[in-house]
């Protein structure tokens, strides 16, 4: 039976303080702990509430036959522990149901994969503790900070030990090759499977959906349904990802992407032959269909080039490669309560930020309290200046006083 695979991301950043030239040495205080709390009860009033309810509902009243995976970042975890208790606790009665699959991925939502590779897998395992902290469950099938992808990334995923990974299908690597099946990735020789995003009908909901110049509006549920039903009789898996935020923030209540998410798995499931999968369960049932082959760094957000948003201009490649040359006196410092505020600056959002305006989406902008890709870089940078001389002075001697507060966060 072929089977649809649904995936959210839940992702939320901290949100930087706008720190000027004059506070460097003087204040050390990031982040902005009243702009943190109101994002993540506006996001979570607007979208996460109401989805996660809706998708227990559905559970319910479909006899388990829902399916659904997330990846929520350590950083969104951290703040629901401590803005939002209820949103873990609605998480943990979802994953009860034994229909929700928690997946892998970067603690700090960063791009480590593409600068350190111990840094990396120090965020990976970081994160697969927090899952298993509060949720009793260990993440098998890993999602990389946007769908970012190579190769690469598959051989250093699978000796981590996750058994599958998530990626974008892009057409012109897929050479008319089908996403709606397994693959497999070049030179592992033990079980490992990509699960291609496909890109059409996840943007007809993630982007398109509400839209009134698009000539399929408005998307009901029968009609998406009847999209996936006309699909080939070989499919193995269609792949739909996306943010959670779709729900509720992306596409407000009016657009009515409540009611069509409450039906679609109704209206799917009415045809026999078809059911959903978690990712795991997917991966178990069939063999890779081929090989993707992916030499060169992808993601979502870039269908034609082969490399990222995150890190195309040159204030993005200034700040990138200024944190990860962080890392010796970071590890040095052998003080836990530096690398995580380190990890913390990594967070992919805040080089996004730095996009030029073309690039960006309102979507994104709407979580960067920033005027200008501009005033992001400067503040960024000042940011980094102020850590690096902690970094330094701490190497220097180990009885400097401390910089930050006795709970790791500066503010």
């Amino acid at each position: 039976m072929p089977s649809v695979c649904l995936y959210f991301k839940i992702h939320q950043p901290y949100q930087l303080k706008k720190y000027n030239v004059t506070e460097i040495g003087n204040s050390h205080c990031y982040e902005d702990a009243v702009a943190d709390e109101a994002n993540i009860n506006v996001v979570s009033d607007e979208s996460y509430v109401r989805t996660n309810r809706l998708i227990y509902e559905v559970i319910q009243s479909a006899n388990k036959q829902l399916k659904v995976n997330y990846s929520i970042s350590g950083l969104t975890l951290d703040l629901f522990k401590k803005y939002r208790p209820d949103i873990l606790e609605s998480i943990r009665l979802l994953i009860n149901t034994g229909c929700v699959e928690i997946l892998g991925e970067t603690y700090y939502h960063s791009l480590s994969f593409l600068y350190s590779k111990k840094e990396f897998e120090r965020q990976v395992k970081k994160h697969s503790k927090l899952v298993e902290d509060l949720f009793g469950v260990k993440p098998l099938v890993f999602r990389n900070t946007e769908l970012v992808y190579n190769n690469q990334l598959a051989k250093n995923i699978a000796e981590l030990g996750f058994k599958g990974i998530l990626c974008e299908g892009i057409d012109r690597l897929l050479n008319g090759r089908s996403a709606n099946k397994l693959y497999a990735a070049p030179g592992i020789e033990n079980n490992f499977t990509l699960l291609l995003r496909n890109v059409g009908l996840s943007d007809d909901i993630a982007f398109r959906f509400g839209e009134q110049h698009w000539k399929e509006h408005p998307l009901t549920a029968e009609k998406f349904a009847e999209w996936i039903h006309n699909h080939a009789e070989d499919t193995q898996g269609i792949n739909l990802f996306m943010d959670y935020e779709t729900f509720g923030v992306h596409k407000h209540e009016s657009t009515g992407v409540f009611d069509f998410l409450k039906a679609l798995p109704g209206t799917i499931l009415a045809n026999p032959l078809w059911k959903f999968s978690t990712a795991s369960e997917l991966i178990d049932e069939y063999f890779p269909a081929d090989i993707y082959d992916v030499p060169k760094t992808i993601s979502w957000k870039d269908k034609s080039k082969e490399c990222c948003v995150w890190c195309e201009n040159m204030m993005q490649n200034n700040t990138l490669k200024k944190i990860y040359s962080l890392e010796n006196m970071v590890l040095q410092s052998n003080d836990e309560k530096l690398k995580d505020i380190w990890g913390r600056l990594q967070s992919a959002d805040y080089f996004y930020f730095m996009a030029d305006d073309s690039c960006q989406h309102q979507w994104y902008s709407n979580h960067n309290n920033y005027q200008s890709a501009q005033e992001v870089y400067q503040s960024y940078k000042n940011i980094l200046t102020d850590f690096e001389i902690i970094l330094i002075q701490k190497a220097l001697s180990a009885a400097q006083p401390s910089y930050y507060t006795s709970t790791g966060i500066l503010y």
